[in-house]
């Protein structure tokens, strides 16, 4: 199976990774679709691994609790991923939320996030 899941276009990684996080599936979306050397760039630093991406969606958790996303735009060209979004969590809206991706045999293997956190209205 994990030939497999390398052998995956960019879209369907993409595609699978916005499932998974859409169900607060952190870990079987890292293990499905995240390179365990993978560093991603976003306001607090930068951030590699597995280790870093589950600090990420430790922190995003935390401040978005039970956080539910749309997605207002999906691009994907070539290796490249782009994603704008927005969520509503625990009392706090996100307007903002732009990430970008490359994804490669069928890992994400770099990623940049932005978004601000507002209290919702």
């Amino acid at each position: 199976m994990a030939g497999n899941l390398r052998s995956r276009s960019a879209l369907e990684v993409f595609e699978d990774h916005l499932r998974l996080a859409d169900a607060h599936d952190f870990e079987n979306d890292i293990a499905r679709n995240v390179a365990p050397d993978v560093v991603v760039l976003e306001r607090r630093g930068v951030f590699r691994g597995h280790d870093g991406v589950r600090e990420l969606a430790r922190l995003l958790e935390e401040e978005l609790p039970g956080g539910r996303y749309t997605y207002t735009n999906k691009l994907v060209e070539g290796r490249v991923a782009f994603l704008e979004w927005t969520a509503r969590g625990g009392g706090a809206r996100v307007r903002d939320g732009a990430d970008s991706f490359v994804i490669e045999q069928g890992w994400i293997v770099a990623q940049t996030i932005h978004y601000t956190v507002e209290r919702a209205g």
